[in-house]
């Protein structure tokens, strides 16, 4: 009698949790109702499945318990029931399976007016792209990537000069018209999903799948990887915004094209050396830092690195929080900059500054703190080199102290929480799994052992040659 009440209470526990549970499905946001209609149905066939077995079990217990006075009698065959578990099993995956059937081939049948952006996935983070004028995409090609060419644009298929690139994991849709993703990934297989859309498709490497969806309300939706694709695999977020048509127009024509990237100019060194005057008051000379001014080294970090935080404190993605006092007086600065050109001429000069040896502030313990690296190593390359291709910047050679403020910042929401901040969010992410300040002093201990090797060294060098010629 205690098996049988516990199957009860567990079902009727089961079933006021199904229906009193707070957590429900997200509000729809586009013409996918008929995907709630399905697991709606699931939910009737399976549940009426589960109920129908534990009252089964439950009864069995109470009416078939042991007794002195009965045995058991065999009966190994018995078609009549049978026959009708087949014909009520059949019902039941017919329910399951019948309105999936009907839905995936409206899933996988696009409208003819729906419009086309491309999405590419990569570890740890989204791109997308838009045909231009023409209404057609470009050539692209894997082998072709690189830290200058993320979407491995194949610049001799004319095609492609019109494509609107979009390289922060944030892209606007038109609401009330349907729009066709394609899904490109670079590396593993990911899967883009959109919880209010109800759409979610795997993206293959070496093959393009799709998906489309028509947004029927405004608003912000997170985009989640739905596919365990690395250690990141937890902070692969971006951002759909839906908007009004006209809204999304103005926001793709100010998005920059395939030809306008490469009609970009060279950076010039030597224009970048009068803009770093200002720079070198807080900085130093060549950009070795000073931490009586807060001012990081910035000698030895990529160019690429240098123009993204740039840009960022001059668009307010970094250093509007109120308690980033030092991230504040970078703004100013970065506000003198005119344009990206600029930029990437005070970054180009910047490159060409010796690189000291590290100065060491941080007591840690370094065996310890290469547990925690791990993690951090998958993003920034086991050396601590930084990798363009995963966004994340170098970190062997930098002062610790500075490190050690921004995992704190970062932690805090201080640091990677503004909406514009297409990757800084992801570190916020793993600032938290680091865990508390000796675990910090531990992995900064760690990275001070990290030194530019002679393989890093030839990388610069090779990439400076290559930006020089």
């Amino acid at each position: 009698m205690a098996i049988a009440i516990a199957l009860i209470l567990l079902l009727v526990g089961s079933i006021l949790f199904h229906f009193l549970s707070p957590w429900q499905l997200t509000p729809l946001a586009s013409n996918w109702g008929s995907i709630d209609d399905t697991i709606g149905i699931t939910f009737w066939v399976t549940g009426f499945v589960f109920v129908a077995v534990n009252v089964f079990m439950a009864w069995a217990i109470v009416r078939y318990r042991w007794r002195a006075d009965r045995r058991a009698e065999y009966e190994p065959e018995n078609k009549k029931l049978e026959w009708w578990l087949i014909g009520v099993t059949t019902v039941g995956i017919a329910a399951l399976l019948a309105p999936g059937l009907f839905v995936w081939a409206s899933y996988v049948t696009v409208p003819d007016d729906a419009h086309e952006v491309e999405v590419v996935g990569q570890q740890w983070h989204w791109g997308f792209r838009f045909p231009g004028e023409d209404g057609s995409f470009g050539r692209v090609d894997t082998r072709l990537v690189t830290g200058d060419n993320p979407f491995g644009m194949d610049a001799s298929d004319p095609a492609g000069r019109d494509d609107v690139l979009v390289h922060g994991s944030r892209v606007r849709l038109p609401v009330d018209r349907p729009v066709k993703a394609l899904l490109r990934s670079r590396d593993v297989l990911h899967n883009f999903q959109v919880a209010q859309f109800r759409a979610k498709m795997d993206l293959v490497p070496g093959q393009l799948s799709y998906l489309w969806v028509t947004p029927t309300r405004t608003g912000e939706f997170e985009i989640l990887c739905a596919e365990l694709c690395g250690i990141g695999h937890f902070a692969m977020r971006g951002m759909v915004e839906v908007v009004e048509p006209e809204a999304f127009e103005q926001w793709l024509a100010a998005q920059p094209t395939y030809a306008s990237e490469l009609a970009r100019a060279a950076p010039d060194a030597a224009a970048g050396k009068a803009l770093y005057t200002p720079c070198a008051a807080c900085h130093g000379a060549e950009g070795q830092g000073n931490v009586q001014m807060n001012a990081p080294r910035l000698a030895g970090q990529d160019a690429w690195y240098l123009i993204r935080q740039l840009e960022y404190f001059k668009a307010g993605a970094r250093g509007a929080h109120p308690d980033d006092t030092h991230g504040q007086q970078m703004r100013a600065f970065a506000g003198m900059l005119a344009d990206r050109a600029a930029m990437a001429d005070l970054a180009a000069y910047v490159e060409t500054f010796p690189v000291p040896p590290p100065v060491i502030s941080i007591d840690g313990n370094p065996q310890r703190g290469a547990r925690v690296w791990r993690n951090c190593g998958a993003c920034h390359g086991s050396e601590g080199q930084g990798l363009q291709a995963t966004q994340a910047p170098r970190l062997a050679g930098q002062d610790d102290w500075y490190l050690e403020r921004q995992l704190e910042n970062f932690r805090r929401g201080i640091r990677g929480r503004h909406p514009g901040d297409a990757y800084g969010w992801q570190m916020a992410e793993m600032a938290r799994l680091v865990g508390d300040e000796e675990a910090t002093r531990d992995l900064i201990a760690h990275i001070n052992t990290l030194a530019l090797t002679a393989a890093n060294r030839q990388d610069r060098a090779t990439d400076l040659a290559r930006r020089t010629d």
